[in-house]
């Protein structure tokens, strides 16, 4: 099933009909008069209506010192990184069925915006964003620990991914996408040179105004996340059937999210805003299958950032 995007979409040919009404393209007068914008700026909020563009949690990944390998084995890299993502897509909507449901594989492909080695995916919520993460870096794990691509691996090398999830506006214009919460991610990412995990404020907040926090996901269950606003309103509790890798129904810190920890690092300066930044450091267990030979199977546990809190 695909799903219809809710996003704000602007149009090319609706700004410039508006531009054509309320303004001239080139004006040659003899002397130059600033115009009144008022009543193009007044059409212009109308259409555009930022109040009511919808926010979406944006994870950024992005591999560490990727300039720093080989010619050779920077052509490999894409690949690497688009099979990897191929992969863990795969594992979210195998995993975790109940808050993957209203995603497949196409619409999750194309809400990604690819950098070759790295890239930002859209999502609904922050909480789909961290778990897409933490699968992300399983799936990584195994090709580090020479359980996936073997050989690749030993020709192009270990690497190292640092992620960061925001949570704002984001838009569509001429089938890109546009906001706050892509340029705040990137920035974030620029400003890390260890291999963190960082959030912004707003993801830190959903997450503290829906389960009281991220440190409680170590602890919080799949029928818990089932009563959060914006899953009980419009999600189908046939998925709770399945079992989620990750968010048992009864909490034990044995499987899935072992320890949770968070500290504010720093602010950067957005133009519109301070924005704080929180470290988050997550330790995750999960067990891959072997998708040729079902009877082998690996429980892995990975880190999903680290301890270092030094600032930004």
């Amino acid at each position: 099933m695909d799903y219809k995007s809710t996003l704000k979409q602007l149009y090319l040919e609706d700004i410039k009909h508006i531009l054509e009404e309320k303004d001239k393209r080139v004006v040659f007068d003899k002397t130059n008069i600033i115009p009144d914008h008022r009543e193009l700026y007044a059409h212009l909020k109308k259409y555009i209506n930022y109040e009511r563009i919808t926010r979406k949690a944006v994870l950024g990944i992005d591999m560490y010192q990727y300039s720093s390998y080989g010619e050779f084995e920077q052509t490999l890299i894409p690949f690497l990184f688009k099979t990897m993502f191929d992969s863990t897509i795969k594992l979210c909507l195998e995993n975790h069925r109940f808050i993957f449901q209203k995603y497949n594989a196409p619409r999750i492909n194309r809400n990604f915006i690819s950098t070759g080695d790295g890239g930002f995916v859209l999502f609904d919520n922050p909480l789909q964003s961290l778990l897409f993460a933490c699968n992300f870096a399983v799936v990584l794990r195994a090709y580090n620990a020479y359980h996936y691509y073997p050989k690749l691996r030993r020709i192009i090398g270990g690497i190292n991914m640092r992620y960061g999830i925001t949570y704002d506006k984001v838009y569509t214009f001429n089938a890109n996408y546009f906001g706050r919460a892509i340029i705040n991610n990137a920035r974030i990412l620029q400003k890390d040179d260890l291999n963190r995990c960082l959030i912004d404020e707003h993801v830190h907040s959903w997450f503290t105004t829906n389960l009281d926090g991220v440190e409680n996901l170590q602890i919080v269950t799949i029928n818990e996340i089932a009563n959060i606003f914006e899953f009980s309103k419009s999600y189908d509790a046939k998925f709770l059937e399945y079992n989620d890798e990750i968010f048992e129904k009864e909490p034990s810190r044995k499987y899935g999210i072992i320890n949770s920890d968070i500290l504010k690092v720093g602010v950067i300066q957005s133009k519109e805003a301070s924005i704080s930044v929180y470290n988050l450091h997550l330790q995750v267990t999960i067990r891959l299958y072997n998708d040729d030979d079902p009877s082998q199977t690996r429980l892995i546990t990975v880190s999903l950032g680290n301890l270092n809190t030094t600032g930004i």
